[in-house]
This record gives C-alpha cells, sequence and structure tokens, in this order.
C-alpha cells in the first residue's frame, strides 16, 4: 500500500467477509436493490428535453455571442447525459443487460463516448478501486498519482506532474476532449465488444455535431462553441469524480482487503442536499455506490444511514466531507505525488544559479 496519500495510511483488519453480508441483507430488507422506473422514466424525459431545447436554442440565438452562453448550458446537459449512461451501465435503470446496454449506448453516443471502451474501464475501477497497478483511473498517463508514479515518470507527465495540483483543473477543459479521443482509439482493440456499432455511434455523433455547428454558425463562431463546450463538458466531467477518490488511500502490490473494506476505505462521500444529489447524479454517495453499483440512485441517500451505522459497528472510518473541502483534499494529495519531482528539480536550478552567478 502506498504511504503516497493526504491521509493516514489504509488498515486491514482481519475480519470476515460476512461483514458484506450482513450490510447486504439490511440493505435489501430495506428495499434499497429495487428499481425506480418512475424516477428514470421523470429524470430520462427530463434531460432529453433539455438536450433537444438546447440545441434548439443554438439554432435560435444564431450568430451572437449568445450562442456561447447556451453552449455552456449544454456542456451541463451533456453531463447529465453521461450521468445517464453511467446509471444504464451498472444497471440502475433496467434489470435486463440488453436494455441496460442499449440505453447505456444511446446516451453515450448522445455525448460522444464509446460505451464499450468506458463500461470496461469503468468494470476495472469498480473491482479495484485506488488500486495503483489495477486501477485504470490511477494509470499515469498524464498526472502522476503516487510518490513512486512520479519518480518512474517521463516526459509530459514528468514536466506536468511538478505542479499538478495548480494545472489539474485547467487540465481538466481537455477532458471532453480526451474522452472522444480514448473511445476512438479503443476502437482499435480487436477485443472490445461491439466495436463496430461503438465507432458507427461515434462517427455518426461526430458528424452530426460538427454538422449543426457549421450549417447554423459562421466558421469562427462554430469554432469558439465547440471550444467552450467542450471545455466546460470536461471541467463538468473531471469535477463530477475527483471527489469521490482522490486523496483517500492508494493500495499497491498484493494489498486485497475484503469487498467492504476495499471500498469504504478508498471513498469518500460529499454532503449536500437535493441539488448535490442532482448536480453529482448521486456519485456524492459514492460509498453506497461503490458497496452497491446496482442500486438505483435516488436510493442511495436512504442507504447512507444503513451503511454509515454499519461501518460504525465495524470500527471502520466513513469519510464524508463537503465538495469543496473534497477538492482540497484532492488537489492536496496530487501536490504531494509530485512532491518527488519538484525535489528532483532544486539541484538543477541550483547548479545553473552557481554556473550564471545568480538567482534564477
Amino acid at each position: 500500500m502506498s504511504s503516497n496519500t493526504t491521509v493516514r495510511p489504509l488498515l486491514l483488519p482481519k475480519t470476515s467477509g460476512s461483514d458484506f453480508a450482513r450490510l447486504s441483507r439490511k440493505i435489501a430488507d430495506a428495499g434499497l436493490m429495487g428499481r425506480r422506473p418512475g424516477y428514470y422514466a421523470l429524470r430520462i424525459a427530463g434531460v432529453a428535453a433539455l438536450y433537444v431545447g438546447g440545441w434548439g436554442a443554438v439554432a435560435l440565438v444564431g450568430d451572437s455571442w449568445w450562442t456561447l452562453a447556451v453552449a455552456a448550458f449544454l456542456a451541463v446537459v451533456f453531463g447529465q447525459v453521461a450521468l445517464l449512461a453511467h446509471d444504464a451501465a451498472h444497471r440502475q435503470v433496467f434489470r435486463r443487460r440488453r436494455a441496460s446496454e442499449a440505453s447505456g449506448r444511446i446516451a453515450g453516443a448522445g455525448v460522444g463516448m464509446g460505451y464499450g471502451w468506458w463500461q470496461d474501464k469503468h468494470t476495472r475501477h469498480h473491482a479495484n478501486p485506488n488500486h495503483e497497478e489495477l486501477d485504470p483511473d490511477l494509470d499515469p498517463d498524464l498526472l502522476v498519482w503516487s510518490q513512486d508514479q512520479a519518480r518512474a515518470a517521463k516526459g509530459l507527465p514528468r514536466l506536468i506532474g511538478r505542479w499538478q495540483a495548480f494545472l489539474f483543473f485547467p487540465l481538466l477543459t481537455l477532458e471532453g476532449f480526451n474522452l472522444h479521443v480514448s473511445s476512438v482509439k479503443a476502437l482499435a482493440n480487436r477485443s472490445l465488444k461491439h466495436r463496430t456499432l461503438d465507432g458507427t455511434l461515434l462517427f455518426t455523433h461526430f458528424a452530426l455535431y460538427l454538422t449543426v455547428l457549421l450549417w447554423l454558425l459562421p466558421p469562427g463562431m462554430a469554432i469558439a462553441f465547440l471550444a467552450v463546450h467542450q471545455g466546460l463538458f470536461g471541467i463538468y466531467l473531471g469535477s463530477l469524480f475527483a471527489p469521490n477518490h482522490k486523496g483517500m488511500p492508494i493500495l499497491t502490490g498484493e494489498d486485497r482487503p475484503d469487498f467492504l473494506r476495499r471500498q469504504v476505505l478508498t471513498s469518500r462521500n460529499v454532503r449536500g442536499g437535493l441539488f448535490t444529489d442532482i448536480a453529482l447524479g448521486g456519485l456524492n454517495h459514492q460509498i453506497e455506490h461503490h458497496l452497491f453499483p446496482s442500486m438505483p440512485s435516488p436510493n442511495l441517500r436512504k442507504a447512507r444511514t444503513v451503511v454509515r451505522r454499519h461501518c460504525q459497528e465495524l470500527g471502520l472510518d466513513y469519510v464524508e466531507t463537503g465538495l469543496l473541502t473534497s477538492y482540497r483534499l484532492a488537489l492536496a494529495s496530487l501536490h504531494q505525488a509530485g512532491a518527488p519531482l519538484r525535489r528532483a528539480h532544486v539541484p538543477a536550478q541550483e547548479r545553473a544559479a552557481a554556473i550564471g552567478g545568480g538567482d534564477v
């Protein structure tokens, strides 16, 4: 287990896996695993109306700088569509696999996301959250998540890692584009299921998106719309997921606590009311979501009381903070992870100062 985290090291008590079985019975007895068709019917209809209405507003506003306000609005709507794709992939909406995959693919296509690629990546994350070698969300592709990764970093991660905490939110403006690029790159993987279908949906989205922009807006305005829309969409996506695990203990090597502890001790909840639930799509109840991924998101708040009491009985840390505190912890963790790169940079600066005979 890595000690490169802003919280105390994770302790792995020797307890039986029956702890989760007992919690599961409590959740089932409370009826919290049942589907919520009425809720999802209203939510899907509402988000679909906002999606169509947003593009209608682009047509109505047309060649005006107010169109960029519509771009910001659609960035939030795209985030809500992505959250629906997430719920569908976890079978929160439908019990049957085919219905879940079909709805997830449709929602994913609406935002330019490859469903098969994302589902595979997200499934691996849920199986091993915050595990440095097994969680794809901790791959050091651009940022480093631990000091061990920082010491081994080369190229762009080594350059960015020194001050990655300060660059984190600016870099999120590229997350929407990264989602599209990663989805397309995954199509080259022959083991990806339904990659022809995913590819067709992806390129249909890109073609329609660009056609609508160039048809309704002059080229300069279309480029500005694309930059604002995709940039804010990326910030929204990153802001949804950053509070959940960053700054929590990182597992390494053979660290394999039982399922309950693996999910609870690496996750963090975000306090808030109805607005927080809507804005974060229920992911603010991250502990409950990781324990029961197929639980409909409106039931997560009710499950919180049951899960928290169960963790208290077991003496397990149940971490819950405000939204701003969660971002502060995430950024502090990023800054700490990049510390070896800053230390490695200091001698070079000092040598340059000595050669130049002055400060640098």
